[in-house]
């Protein structure tokens, strides 16, 4: 199943989307050695971004034309992923403009390696390089 959007770091990442459907989205997961941390297992951040991409599947999965953003996420590590990885996400509740979440990643004997939580917001989706609005340039210093 193709994503339905391009996301440049999700196809650098081989994230292969396999169900995308009534508030719930799987996407399976083969890691790399690129993938891993200095434990050789997979590093936690490419383990928060399979999540965060689940979960915001999930949401999409009631509104397809719709973007969605990350508003919040929380993360649990159960226990260090290895090997193919499945990511499940589903839909919990859901306003006309926020998406409340949750995602899991199991190893490939079935045991729950991570947890998160993540609220979205349904964003209308723009061709690529266009704002609603002018952007503002801050200073951060």
């Amino acid at each position: 199943m193709e994503f339905s959007v391009h996301i440049p770091f999700v196809e650098l990442l081989g994230f292969e989307l396999q169900t995308f459907e009534g508030g719930e989205a799987q996407i399976a997961f083969a890691p790399r050695p690129e993938h891993e941390n200095s434990f050789n297992v997979v590093h936690g951040g490419a383990s928060m971004t399979l999540l965060d991409v689940v979960m915001a599947h999930a949401a999409r999965s009631v509104e397809p034309a719709m973007g969605c953003v990350t508003i919040e996420m929380k993360t649990s590590f159960m226990r260090a992923a290895k090997g193919p990885l499945l990511a499940k996400g589903k839909l919990l509740h859901r306003t006309a403009t926020m998406a409340f979440t949750e995602g899991s990643i199991f190893d490939a004997s079935g045991k729950l390696c991570a947890h998160a939580t993540g609220t979205f917001k349904f964003v209308p989706r723009l061709p690529v390089g266009k704002t609603t609005q002018g952007l503002n340039t801050i200073q951060t210093d």
